[in-house]
């Protein structure tokens, strides 16, 4: 289901299902937590994660679904499990970027609102449907989407349950590009993110978490701040911005 592909500083994990439109089996949560591990093992600076052309991830398997009928304890497995995989994602201490093309739905929308960037093609579409089968959708995601979107936006997408273009998603704040290539974006972008320091790049991604989660202050984050002035890096760094000419 889930890819993981190590390419010296860029990690990149693809969901690799086709036949299903790249939905997530209830196995599947389990296998993106491991990749998150091994990618911030790997030395890796940045993981992106997509899915094809045709699509970046059609949601949770619906097949799984018919199971917590008969067993609702199932439901609970599968929710625990799937929070256990995005909050590896979420928690991975390298700049994370999600490539969107095709839909983008359900949990294929808390996959990559797990991701601090999201970048769409032209053809993506997202939509948070659990309004239409009778069920919900979990509460941590519920609370990352009106981080991004806001109440009222977060309402119009999870009870009306319709789906949005890449140019209305990138308005209303749920992705931060919509890009003709996405390739070429995410490559932009990564450029971008390996020319700057690891160490300070880690820091302010845990800030904007912290921040988007309503924590304004962090005594950890507090250290890091004051520590990374005596870091070699900034050392480094600041002495060639002074160097003359």
């Amino acid at each position: 289901m889930f890819d993981l592909i190590l390419d010296e500083a860029i990690a990149r994990l693809r969901l690799d299902r086709p036949g299903a439109r790249n939905a997530v089996p209830a196995s599947g949560w389990a296998r993106l937590a491991r990749c998150c591990t091994e990618a911030a093992e790997s030395g890796a600076r940045l993981l992106v994660v997509a899915g094809n052309r045709d699509s970046f991830c059609a949601g949770a398997d619906l097949d799984d679904f018919a199971a917590f009928v008969a067993d609702p304890a199932r439901a609970t497995e599968f929710r625990t499990a799937m929070r256990e995989g995005l909050d590896a994602l979420r928690h991975v201490p390298i700049a994370t970027i999600a490539a969107i093309e095709g839909p983008c739905y359900g949990a294929g929308v808390a996959l990559a609102m797990a991701c601090d960037l999201r970048i769409a093609g032209v053809g993506a579409r997202f939509a948070i449907t659990p309004a239409k089968f009778g069920i919900s959708y979990p509460q941590e995601d519920v609370a990352r989407l009106v981080a991004l979107v806001g109440p009222g936006q977060a309402s119009r997408l999870l009870l009306g349950a319709e789906p949005v273009d890449a140019a209305e998603a990138a308005r209303m704040g749920l992705v931060e590009m919509d890009v003709v290539d996405v390739g070429a974006a995410v490559d932009g972008l990564a450029r971008a993110i390996l020319a700057n320091d690891r160490d300070s790049v880690a820091v302010l991604k845990r800030a904007v978490r912290l921040a988007s989660e309503g924590m304004s202050r962090d005594d950890r984050q507090d250290r890091d701040f004051d520590a990374l002035f005596g870091s070699a890096a900034f050392r480094e760094r600041l002495a060639s911005l002074r160097r003359p000419g």
